[in-house]
Order: C-alpha cells, then sequence, then structure tokens
C-alpha cells in the first residue's frame, strides 16, 4: 500500500468526485511562478521551456546535448512532473540565445529566451501554478457540486501539506526501508544517494503520521500546547507565545511547523512534545536515531497545512477543472485526493 493511501481527508464529510487524474498529460498543467523574472542582461542565459511527459532532469539533458553544454551547467529552480505539461525556467551558461530558441528535442519547446546575471538555483520559485482536469467521472453535475463545497472549505481552513507518493519511491516503500536502517535492524545504503532517499522518506512519513492525526483530531489549524509556528509569508520556525498563537492561525497569517525529524530539528515542548514523541516511539525510533544518517539526519520543520487564496473549480466538458497556486514543496496530488476521495484514483508521477 502507499504510505499516502490512509491518510484521513480534512473534507472527509463531503463525497468525492471519483474519475481519474492525467488520463493524458495535458490533464495535469504546471506552471512556475519564477522568484523573479530576467533582467534581459548578463552571462547567464535564460530559457523558458515547456516539457510533455519528461522529468526534468530528462529534459536538461536533452538540451544540454542539443546545445553541447554540460548539463551540470544548466540550472533549474526545482523539479516538475513527469506526466505532465510544465513551464519553467533554466539557465544556461555560455550560449548563443538564438541557438537557445529552437532546439529540435521532441516533447520539449522553448517559449522565450532572455538573460540575467546569474545561474538559477534550486529554489529559486515562490511556487507552482496548477490548472487539473479531473476525467472519467460518473455524473459531472453532482461532482462539481461535490468539488465546490470541498473548495470553499479548502479555501476557508487550508489544506493538509502531506507529501504525495512521489516522495517515496517507485515501490512506496523508501520510508520502510529508511526505518529498518535508522532502527538498526536492515542494511545501511550503500549510495549517498540511497541514503538520501531513504532518510527522505522516512522523515516525510513520520511527517505524514503526526499530520494524519491532526487532521483526524479536527486540529489543522488548532494551536497546540508548546509547538512551534511557521509564518506563511517568510517561513521560518519560531516558539509563537500561546497568547497570540490561535489568532495568528485564524487570521491566516501562520500555521503551526510540523516535525521533519533530525538530530538538529528545533524541538517542540509540552503537549507538543509529547505528541510528536508518539509518533517516533511508533516507528521505533528517537531523535538520536537520525545521527546515524549524520547530515543528511539534521531535520527542519514544515508547515502542516497550505492556504489555497486562488483554488478554483470549474465544469471543462464532461471534466471537473481545478486551478490554484502551492508554494514549493506542495503536492498537488495531495490536494487532489480530497476532491477525488480515494487515493487510489490519483496518478502519480515519479521523477
Amino acid at each position: 500500500m502507499e504510505p499516502t493511501a490512509a491518510l484521513p481527508y480534512l473534507t472527509a464529510q463531503t463525497p468525492g468526485t471519483g474519475g481519474v487524474l492525467r488520463a493524458s498529460p495535458e490533464d495535469f498543467r504546471v506552471d512556475e511562478v519564477p522568484a523573479y523574472e530576467p533582467t534581459g542582461e548578463g552571462e547567464h542565459v535564460y530559457a523558458r521551456i515547456e516539457k510533455r511527459d519528461m522529468t526534468t532532469p530528462y529534459a536538461v539533458d536533452r538540451l544540454a546535448r542539443a546545445l553541447h553544454v554540460d548539463a551540470r551547467d544548466i540550472g533549474y529552480a526545482g523539479l516538475k512532473d513527469r506526466h505532465a505539461v510544465t513551464t519553467q525556467w533554466v539557465s544556461l551558461p555560455r550560449v548563443d540565445p538564438a541557438a537557445v530558441e529552437a532546439p529540435a528535442i521532441d516533447g520539449l519547446r522553448v517559449l522565450a529566451v532572455s538573460r540575467h546575471r546569474n545561474k538559477i538555483r534550486t529554489g529559486h520559485l515562490h511556487g507552482n501554478r496548477f490548472t487539473l482536469r479531473i476525467t472519467g467521472v460518473a455524473d459531472i453535475a453532482l461532482a462539481i457540486g461535490n468539488a465546490s463545497v470541498i473548495a470553499t472549505e479548502l479555501r476557508n481552513k487550508g489544506c493538509p501539506n502531506y507529501y504525495g507518493a512521489q516522495r517515496f519511491g517507485r515501490e512506496g516503500d523508501n520510508a520502510e526501508r529508511g526505518f529498518a536502517w535508522l532502527r538498526g535492524d536492515g542494511p545501511a545504503p550503500r549510495q549517498h544517494f540511497e541514503r538520501k532517499l531513504f532518510v527522505s522518506a522516512a522523515q516525510s512519513e513520520l511527517f505524514n503520521r503526526y499530520l494524519a492525526r491532526r487532521v483526524a483530531a479536527g486540529e489543522l489549524g488548532t494551536y497546540i500546547e508548546g509547538e512551534l509556528a511557521m509564518r506563511f509569508a517568510t517561513g521560518g520556525a519560531w516558539r509563537v507565545e500561546p497568547a497570540e498563537a490561535q489568532a495568528l492561525y485564524d487570521a491566516r497569517g501562520a500555521s503551526a511547523a510540523g516535525p521533519m525529524f533530525g538530530t538538529r530539528m528545533v524541538r517542540a515542548s509540552g503537549a507538543a512534545q509529547a505528541r510528536e514523541e508518539a509518533v517516533l516511539a511508533e516507528a521505533g525510533l528517537t531523535i538520536e536515531s537520525f545521527a546515524k544518517a549524520r547530515d543528511l539526519g539534521e531535520g527542519t520543520r514544515r508547515p502542516v497545512r497550505v492556504l489555497l487564496d486562488d483554488l478554483a473549480v470549474e465544469r471543462d466538458g464532461d471534466a471537473v477543472r481545478l486551478t490554484f497556486t502551492l508554494p514549493p514543496g506542495g503536492y498537488a496530488t495531495a490536494l487532489a485526493r480530497e476532491f477525488m476521495k480515494g487515493a487510489e484514483t490519483v496518478e502519480t508521477a515519479l521523477e
């Protein structure tokens, strides 16, 4: 079973649309929202690319081959879904802008070319704008009605910031393999990239379990004594004052900051600490278990909800169309499952 299959829904009281996501790549569109626009001057050539049904690393490799540059010198802000149509900016060194405008690559086209002073680095984005089409619904009028109710609740309360199934590997077992290694009852991964994948999956699964308990208890936007918070506008976790915490949450200024466990993660206190330690204990782990992963297991904090002020539902023929923007690290499939009510109906993409 995928790690996401049993996660509780925030909108469980409203029936889902059913249907299928990603019957074709065009049903899942992602447009990157960059952190800045190119100025038109500088040594780095920027290209806004559109790719269809290919991973970002594959697209970068094809561009590098076509333009005779080292793929490691091409910069991009983040990975985009494979089974989708996506757009994003990439930066290229020492190339003729004219050569970038029309590379002969199936499934990839260049939409714009400019210049800027710096290479694009991971994280140089504000978020991603999604347009999803849910097809194959049994009753489109009923589906639109239910989807509209779900959208209203998500706009009002935010959406649980679950990690999607993409985070846990093709077989969905990376987290369990990570747990076994960290507990000492499984083999240590030989390769650095495997250690990174397993630790990341383990941290993400523990976060999902923690968040699932909050959602099931109706506490997505409720302050728990001793927890840390994160401001939506600026990020960064801090110890929120209990007297002001709930008002801040209700005003949509901040979110509780859930645990991405690790040896250097800032720890909660009181009731919040007890809840977090219970999630670890259930997996047979302690904070100290992550010392085995060294620098890969430092840990951090992640908001438990994301805001969806621009979430919209529309009828598109016999399909339900959803449009919304997510911050970096947000999973569109985590939102789509709230609408579809059935993780098995959410086709996931693997980078």
